[in-house]
Protein backbone atom coordinates (compact mmCIF):
# COMPACT_ATOMS: atom_id res chain seq x y z
CA UNK A 1 0.00 0.00 0.00
CA UNK A 2 1.09 3.27 -0.99
CA UNK A 3 2.06 5.73 2.24
CA UNK A 4 -1.54 7.80 1.57
CA UNK A 5 -4.65 6.26 -0.22
CA UNK A 6 -7.74 8.30 -1.11
CA UNK A 7 -10.97 7.00 -1.09
CA UNK A 8 -14.64 7.63 -1.29
CA UNK A 9 -15.57 4.49 1.04
CA UNK A 10 -13.28 2.77 3.27
CA UNK A 11 -14.93 -0.14 4.71
CA UNK A 12 -12.75 -1.72 7.81
CA UNK A 13 -13.82 -5.52 7.66
CA UNK A 14 -13.07 -8.10 4.95
CA UNK A 15 -15.61 -10.72 6.28
CA UNK A 16 -18.35 -11.53 4.74
CA UNK A 17 -20.41 -8.23 5.57
CA UNK A 18 -17.98 -6.08 4.72
CA UNK A 19 -17.06 -7.82 1.26
CA UNK A 20 -21.30 -7.04 0.76
CA UNK A 21 -20.57 -3.68 1.46
CA UNK A 22 -17.73 -3.40 -0.93
CA UNK A 23 -19.50 -5.13 -3.78
CA UNK A 24 -22.58 -2.76 -3.74
CA UNK A 25 -20.97 0.09 -2.52
CA UNK A 26 -18.84 -0.12 -5.84
CA UNK A 27 -21.77 -0.84 -7.84
CA UNK A 28 -23.18 2.48 -6.98
CA UNK A 29 -20.47 4.09 -8.71
CA UNK A 30 -18.10 4.39 -5.06
CA UNK A 31 -14.69 4.52 -5.45
CA UNK A 32 -13.71 1.77 -2.50
CA UNK A 33 -10.98 0.19 -0.38
CA UNK A 34 -11.19 -2.75 1.97
CA UNK A 35 -9.10 -3.37 5.43
CA UNK A 36 -8.62 -5.95 7.30
CA UNK A 37 -5.76 -6.42 9.86
CA UNK A 38 -5.62 -10.55 9.06
CA UNK A 39 -6.75 -11.95 5.49
CA UNK A 40 -10.10 -12.04 4.02
CA UNK A 41 -12.38 -13.72 5.60
CA UNK A 42 -10.36 -14.69 8.52
CA UNK A 43 -12.46 -13.69 11.19
CA UNK A 44 -16.14 -14.93 12.02
CA UNK A 45 -16.67 -15.54 8.33
CA UNK A 46 -14.11 -18.16 7.78
CA UNK A 47 -15.48 -20.14 10.58
CA UNK A 48 -18.95 -20.14 9.55
CA UNK A 49 -21.36 -22.65 8.60
CA UNK A 50 -23.06 -20.39 5.69
CA UNK A 51 -26.24 -20.38 6.81
CA UNK A 52 -29.12 -17.94 5.11
CA UNK A 53 -31.76 -18.19 7.18
CA UNK A 54 -35.12 -16.91 7.95
CA UNK A 55 -36.33 -19.98 9.76
CA UNK A 56 -34.85 -18.53 13.24
CA UNK A 57 -36.24 -14.92 13.08
CA UNK A 58 -39.67 -13.96 14.40
CA UNK A 59 -41.51 -11.27 12.84
CA UNK A 60 -39.92 -8.02 13.35
CA UNK A 61 -36.60 -6.06 12.04
CA UNK A 62 -34.42 -8.86 11.52
CA UNK A 63 -36.46 -10.91 9.92
CA UNK A 64 -37.36 -8.30 6.83
CA UNK A 65 -33.65 -7.85 6.76
CA UNK A 66 -32.93 -11.75 6.47
CA UNK A 67 -36.29 -11.63 3.43
CA UNK A 68 -34.23 -8.70 1.64
CA UNK A 69 -31.15 -10.29 2.03
CA UNK A 70 -32.53 -14.03 0.97
CA UNK A 71 -33.80 -12.35 -2.26
CA UNK A 72 -30.62 -10.92 -3.06
CA UNK A 73 -28.49 -14.07 -2.47
CA UNK A 74 -30.62 -15.40 -4.61
CA UNK A 75 -29.83 -12.62 -7.65
CA UNK A 76 -26.39 -13.06 -7.06
CA UNK A 77 -26.25 -16.64 -7.56
CA UNK A 78 -28.10 -15.94 -10.93
CA UNK A 79 -25.12 -13.90 -12.18
CA UNK A 80 -22.80 -16.08 -14.27
CA UNK A 81 -20.40 -18.06 -12.55
CA UNK A 82 -21.14 -16.31 -9.45
CA UNK A 83 -23.93 -18.71 -7.32
CA UNK A 84 -22.00 -21.94 -8.69
CA UNK A 85 -18.58 -20.42 -7.67
CA UNK A 86 -19.79 -19.60 -3.82
CA UNK A 87 -21.75 -22.82 -3.67
CA UNK A 88 -25.07 -21.20 -3.30
CA UNK A 89 -27.60 -24.28 -2.24
CA UNK A 90 -31.29 -23.24 -1.62
CA UNK A 91 -31.83 -26.67 -0.38
CA UNK A 92 -34.34 -25.33 2.64
CA UNK A 93 -34.46 -26.00 6.64
CA UNK A 94 -36.59 -28.17 8.89
CA UNK A 95 -37.18 -27.49 12.25
CA UNK A 96 -38.59 -30.61 14.19
CA UNK A 97 -39.94 -31.07 17.37
CA UNK A 98 -40.13 -33.94 19.27
CA UNK A 99 -43.08 -33.77 21.68
CA UNK A 100 -46.41 -32.46 21.06
CA UNK A 101 -45.71 -29.33 23.51
CA UNK A 102 -42.90 -27.97 21.20
CA UNK A 103 -44.89 -28.87 18.16
CA UNK A 104 -47.23 -26.13 19.46
CA UNK A 105 -45.23 -23.88 20.31
CA UNK A 106 -43.32 -24.10 16.47
CA UNK A 107 -46.48 -24.09 14.94
CA UNK A 108 -47.25 -20.75 16.62
CA UNK A 109 -43.84 -19.22 15.99
CA UNK A 110 -44.68 -20.04 12.38
CA UNK A 111 -47.69 -18.66 12.31
CA UNK A 112 -46.17 -15.48 13.04
CA UNK A 113 -43.72 -15.49 10.35
CA UNK A 114 -46.10 -16.59 7.51
CA UNK A 115 -47.69 -13.36 8.17
CA UNK A 116 -44.50 -11.78 7.49
CA UNK A 117 -43.95 -13.44 4.53
CA UNK A 118 -41.95 -16.65 5.24
CA UNK A 119 -42.68 -19.89 3.66
CA UNK A 120 -43.41 -22.27 6.38
CA UNK A 121 -44.76 -25.66 5.64
CA UNK A 122 -46.43 -27.84 8.25
CA UNK A 123 -44.93 -31.35 8.08
CA UNK A 124 -46.82 -34.10 10.05
CA UNK A 125 -45.03 -36.47 12.01
CA UNK A 126 -45.86 -39.64 9.41
CA UNK A 127 -44.64 -36.94 6.25
CA UNK A 128 -40.86 -36.14 8.38
CA UNK A 129 -39.05 -39.09 6.45
CA UNK A 130 -40.59 -37.87 3.26
CA UNK A 131 -38.62 -35.04 3.63
CA UNK A 132 -35.30 -36.72 5.49
CA UNK A 133 -35.27 -40.03 5.56
CA UNK A 134 -32.59 -40.55 8.04
CA UNK A 135 -34.23 -38.59 10.52
CA UNK A 136 -34.54 -40.31 14.23
CA UNK A 137 -37.74 -41.70 14.35
CA UNK A 138 -40.70 -40.60 16.82
CA UNK A 139 -40.51 -37.07 16.63
CA UNK A 140 -44.15 -35.00 17.20
CA UNK A 141 -43.66 -33.11 13.40
CA UNK A 142 -41.85 -30.06 12.32
CA UNK A 143 -42.26 -27.18 9.40
CA UNK A 144 -39.99 -26.62 6.42
CA UNK A 145 -39.06 -23.81 5.06
CA UNK A 146 -37.73 -23.40 1.60
CA UNK A 147 -36.55 -20.01 1.68
CA UNK A 148 -33.43 -21.39 3.60
CA UNK A 149 -30.18 -21.55 2.26
CA UNK A 150 -26.28 -21.89 1.96
CA UNK A 151 -23.16 -21.03 1.08
CA UNK A 152 -19.61 -21.46 1.39
CA UNK A 153 -18.67 -18.61 3.37
CA UNK A 154 -14.85 -18.06 2.46
CA UNK A 155 -15.71 -18.30 -0.83
CA UNK A 156 -18.85 -16.33 -1.06
CA UNK A 157 -16.68 -13.23 0.30
CA UNK A 158 -13.64 -13.59 -2.19
CA UNK A 159 -15.72 -13.34 -5.33
CA UNK A 160 -18.21 -10.71 -3.89
CA UNK A 161 -14.96 -8.99 -3.11
CA UNK A 162 -13.70 -9.97 -6.92
CA UNK A 163 -16.99 -9.27 -8.03
CA UNK A 164 -16.86 -5.72 -6.88
CA UNK A 165 -14.35 -2.92 -8.26
CA UNK A 166 -13.24 -2.32 -4.59
CA UNK A 167 -9.42 -2.65 -3.50
CA UNK A 168 -8.44 -5.51 -0.89
CA UNK A 169 -5.45 -4.35 1.40
CA UNK A 170 -5.04 -6.90 4.11
CA UNK A 171 -2.32 -6.97 6.96
CA UNK A 172 -3.25 -3.68 7.33
CA UNK A 173 -4.36 -2.35 11.19
CA UNK A 174 -6.62 0.67 11.75
CA UNK A 175 -4.71 2.35 15.07
CA UNK A 176 -6.64 5.32 14.43
CA UNK A 177 -9.95 7.04 12.90
CA UNK A 178 -8.75 10.17 11.85
CA UNK A 179 -11.57 13.57 12.04
CA UNK A 180 -11.77 16.49 11.14
CA UNK A 181 -12.27 20.38 12.89
CA UNK A 182 -15.87 19.74 12.84
CA UNK A 183 -15.54 16.65 14.19
CA UNK A 184 -16.51 14.06 10.75
CA UNK A 185 -14.70 11.67 9.30
CA UNK A 186 -11.71 11.93 7.34
CA UNK A 187 -10.28 8.43 7.29
CA UNK A 188 -7.81 6.44 9.42
CA UNK A 189 -4.45 5.62 10.00
CA UNK A 190 -3.01 2.16 9.74
CA UNK A 191 0.10 1.13 11.00
CA UNK A 192 1.13 0.96 6.98
CA UNK A 193 -0.02 4.85 6.71
CA UNK A 194 -3.12 6.82 6.36
CA UNK A 195 -6.25 5.90 3.90
CA UNK A 196 -8.31 9.38 3.81
CA UNK A 197 -12.28 8.67 3.06
CA UNK A 198 -15.21 10.50 4.31
CA UNK A 199 -17.16 7.59 5.08
CA UNK A 200 -15.75 4.95 7.24
CA UNK A 201 -17.37 1.29 7.52
CA UNK A 202 -16.96 0.10 10.29
CA UNK A 203 -17.90 -4.18 9.43
CA UNK A 204 -15.34 -5.03 11.87
CA UNK A 205 -17.43 -8.18 13.13
CA UNK A 206 -16.39 -9.08 16.84
CA UNK A 207 -14.18 -6.07 17.06
CA UNK A 208 -16.97 -4.03 15.90
CA UNK A 209 -16.52 -2.33 19.58
CA UNK A 210 -13.02 -1.55 19.31
CA UNK A 211 -13.35 0.21 16.01
CA UNK A 212 -16.38 2.24 17.14
CA UNK A 213 -13.98 2.92 20.57
CA UNK A 214 -11.10 4.75 18.02
CA UNK A 215 -13.92 6.97 16.63
CA UNK A 216 -15.05 7.94 20.10
CA UNK A 217 -18.46 6.11 20.35
CA UNK A 218 -20.00 3.16 22.25
CA UNK A 219 -21.16 0.21 20.60
CA UNK A 220 -21.34 -2.52 22.95
CA UNK A 221 -20.23 -5.83 20.70
CA UNK A 222 -19.51 -8.92 22.55
CA UNK A 223 -17.73 -12.07 21.17
CA UNK A 224 -20.40 -15.51 21.55
CA UNK A 225 -17.92 -17.97 20.83
CA UNK A 226 -19.44 -21.20 19.05
CA UNK A 227 -18.34 -24.77 18.22
CA UNK A 228 -18.66 -26.51 14.74
CA UNK A 229 -18.36 -30.30 14.39
CA UNK A 230 -17.45 -31.57 10.81
CA UNK A 231 -17.73 -35.34 9.94
CA UNK A 232 -16.16 -37.45 7.19
CA UNK A 233 -17.24 -36.76 3.54
CA UNK A 234 -20.31 -38.78 3.22
CA UNK A 235 -23.20 -38.91 0.31
CA UNK A 236 -26.02 -36.77 0.79
CA UNK A 237 -27.90 -38.42 3.57
CA UNK A 238 -28.80 -34.73 5.48
CA UNK A 239 -30.69 -32.87 2.76
CA UNK A 240 -31.52 -29.87 4.46
CA UNK A 241 -30.32 -27.83 7.61
CA UNK A 242 -32.06 -29.86 10.04
CA UNK A 243 -32.48 -28.61 13.71
CA UNK A 244 -34.38 -29.20 17.14
CA UNK A 245 -37.11 -26.37 17.74
CA UNK A 246 -35.79 -25.19 21.25
CA UNK A 247 -32.53 -23.39 18.61
CA UNK A 248 -34.40 -20.70 17.87
CA UNK A 249 -34.73 -19.97 22.27
CA UNK A 250 -30.86 -20.36 22.05
CA UNK A 251 -30.18 -17.90 19.23
CA UNK A 252 -32.78 -15.22 21.12
CA UNK A 253 -31.49 -16.39 24.74
CA UNK A 254 -29.55 -13.05 26.60
CA UNK A 255 -27.29 -15.64 28.59
CA UNK A 256 -23.73 -15.86 28.94
CA UNK A 257 -24.11 -19.75 30.53
CA UNK A 258 -23.32 -22.70 27.57
CA UNK A 259 -26.21 -23.39 25.40
CA UNK A 260 -26.40 -26.23 23.11
CA UNK A 261 -28.92 -27.31 20.83
CA UNK A 262 -28.60 -29.84 17.83
CA UNK A 263 -28.41 -28.26 14.42
CA UNK A 264 -27.39 -30.67 11.21
CA UNK A 265 -26.52 -30.17 7.72
CA UNK A 266 -24.86 -31.54 4.60
CA UNK A 267 -22.85 -29.62 2.16
CA UNK A 268 -21.99 -29.97 -1.35
CA UNK A 269 -18.28 -31.28 -0.41
CA UNK A 270 -19.32 -34.27 1.69
CA UNK A 271 -19.19 -33.12 5.03
CA UNK A 272 -22.00 -32.75 7.65
CA UNK A 273 -21.36 -29.49 9.69
CA UNK A 274 -23.05 -30.17 13.46
CA UNK A 275 -23.93 -27.27 15.90
CA UNK A 276 -24.41 -25.20 17.80
CA UNK A 277 -23.23 -24.31 21.14
CA UNK A 278 -22.72 -20.35 22.11
CA UNK A 279 -21.07 -18.44 25.33
CA UNK A 280 -20.08 -15.35 26.49
CA UNK A 281 -16.29 -15.84 27.23
CA UNK A 282 -14.70 -13.11 25.54
CA UNK A 283 -12.05 -14.41 23.29
CA UNK A 284 -11.30 -17.68 25.13
CA UNK A 285 -10.20 -20.23 22.25
CA UNK A 286 -9.64 -22.70 24.73
CA UNK A 287 -11.02 -26.03 22.89
CA UNK A 288 -13.97 -27.49 25.06
CA UNK A 289 -13.97 -31.71 24.41
CA UNK A 290 -17.32 -31.55 26.67
CA UNK A 291 -19.13 -28.95 24.02
CA UNK A 292 -18.07 -30.97 21.01
CA UNK A 293 -19.31 -33.89 23.00
CA UNK A 294 -22.47 -32.44 23.61
CA UNK A 295 -22.73 -31.47 19.82
CA UNK A 296 -22.14 -34.89 18.75
CA UNK A 297 -24.70 -36.26 21.10
CA UNK A 298 -26.95 -33.59 19.60
CA UNK A 299 -26.08 -34.45 16.49
CA UNK A 300 -27.08 -38.58 17.08
CA UNK A 301 -30.38 -37.57 18.49
CA UNK A 302 -31.69 -36.44 15.41
CA UNK A 303 -29.86 -39.01 12.93
CA UNK A 304 -28.85 -42.03 14.76
CA UNK A 305 -26.55 -43.04 11.77
CA UNK A 306 -23.90 -40.11 12.75
CA UNK A 307 -22.85 -42.42 15.83
CA UNK A 308 -21.09 -44.48 13.07
CA UNK A 309 -19.90 -41.92 11.46
CA UNK A 310 -16.03 -40.67 12.11
CA UNK A 311 -15.66 -36.67 13.02
CA UNK A 312 -12.66 -35.31 10.61
CA UNK A 313 -12.31 -31.94 12.71
CA UNK A 314 -13.71 -29.49 15.22
CA UNK A 315 -13.49 -25.93 14.93
CA UNK A 316 -14.81 -22.35 17.26
CA UNK A 317 -15.36 -18.54 15.89
CA UNK A 318 -16.66 -15.82 17.80
CA UNK A 319 -19.93 -14.45 16.80
CA UNK A 320 -20.29 -10.31 17.83
CA UNK A 321 -23.28 -10.41 20.02
CA UNK A 322 -25.22 -7.56 20.56
CA UNK A 323 -27.59 -6.89 23.48
CA UNK A 324 -30.72 -6.94 21.73
CA UNK A 325 -29.90 -9.63 18.85
CA UNK A 326 -30.20 -6.93 16.04
CA UNK A 327 -26.74 -5.48 14.44
CA UNK A 328 -26.24 -2.19 14.05
CA UNK A 329 -26.67 -0.92 10.65
CA UNK A 330 -26.24 2.26 9.07
CA UNK A 331 -24.88 6.15 9.60
CA UNK A 332 -23.52 6.91 13.35
CA UNK A 333 -25.17 10.56 13.95
CA UNK A 334 -22.38 10.73 16.68
CA UNK A 335 -19.67 10.99 14.05
CA UNK A 336 -20.51 12.04 10.91
CA UNK A 337 -18.86 9.86 8.00
CA UNK A 338 -19.03 6.67 10.44
CA UNK A 339 -21.36 4.10 9.03
CA UNK A 340 -21.56 0.61 11.17
CA UNK A 341 -22.64 -2.26 9.67
CA UNK A 342 -21.78 -5.01 12.23
CA UNK A 343 -23.27 -7.11 15.48
CA UNK A 344 -24.98 -9.78 13.40
CA UNK A 345 -24.07 -12.38 15.38
CA UNK A 346 -24.39 -15.98 14.10
CA UNK A 347 -26.66 -14.55 10.80
CA UNK A 348 -24.09 -12.06 9.42
CA UNK A 349 -23.66 -14.44 6.42
CA UNK A 350 -27.30 -14.64 5.39
CA UNK A 351 -27.89 -11.02 6.47
CA UNK A 352 -24.70 -9.05 5.03
CA UNK A 353 -26.10 -8.52 0.83
CA UNK A 354 -29.00 -6.54 2.58
CA UNK A 355 -26.95 -4.84 5.25
CA UNK A 356 -24.48 -4.25 2.37
CA UNK A 357 -27.19 -2.95 -0.06
CA UNK A 358 -28.97 -0.93 2.72
CA UNK A 359 -25.43 0.88 3.45
CA UNK A 360 -24.74 1.16 0.18
CA UNK A 361 -28.30 3.25 -0.50
CA UNK A 362 -27.12 5.53 2.59
CA UNK A 363 -23.70 6.48 0.99
CA UNK A 364 -25.27 7.28 -2.16
CA UNK A 365 -27.69 9.62 -0.45
CA UNK A 366 -30.54 7.49 -1.84
CA UNK A 367 -33.48 6.12 0.93
CA UNK A 368 -32.82 2.53 2.20
CA UNK A 369 -35.41 -0.30 1.28
CA UNK A 370 -35.75 -0.80 5.16
CA UNK A 371 -36.20 1.44 8.21
CA UNK A 372 -33.16 1.71 9.60
CA UNK A 373 -33.89 2.76 13.00
CA UNK A 374 -34.33 -0.24 14.59
CA UNK A 375 -30.76 -0.75 13.37
CA UNK A 376 -29.56 3.33 14.61
CA UNK A 377 -25.80 2.77 16.40
CA UNK A 378 -26.40 5.20 18.94
CA UNK A 379 -29.25 3.00 20.64
CA UNK A 380 -27.69 1.97 23.32
CA UNK A 381 -26.90 4.33 26.26
CA UNK A 382 -22.97 4.65 26.81
CA UNK A 383 -21.72 3.05 30.09
CA UNK A 384 -20.99 5.33 32.99
CA UNK A 385 -17.64 5.37 34.43
CA UNK A 386 -18.15 3.64 37.71
CA UNK A 387 -20.14 0.30 35.27
CA UNK A 388 -16.53 0.94 32.92
CA UNK A 389 -14.25 0.38 36.28
CA UNK A 390 -16.58 -2.25 37.54
CA UNK A 391 -16.19 -4.23 33.70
Amino acid sequence: MSKRLTCDVLVVGAGMVGAACALYASRAGLDVTVVDRGPLAGGTTGTGEGNLLVSDKEPGPELELALLSGRLWAELAEEPGLGSAFEYEPKGGLVVASSADGLSALGTFAAGQRIAGVEANTVRSDQLHEVEPHLAPGMAGGVFYPQDAQVMPALAAAHLVRASTARLETGLTVTEVLRGADGAVRGVRTDRGEIHAPAVVNAAGTWGADLAALAGVHLPVLPRRGFVLVTEPLPRLVRHKVYAADYVADVASDSAALQTSPVVEGTAAGPVLIGASRERVGFDRSFSVPVVRALAAGATRLFPFLSDVRAMRAYLGFRPYMPDHLPAIGPDPRVPGLFHACGHEGAGIGLATGTGHLIARVLSDKMPDLDLAPFRPDRFPSPSPSSEEAS
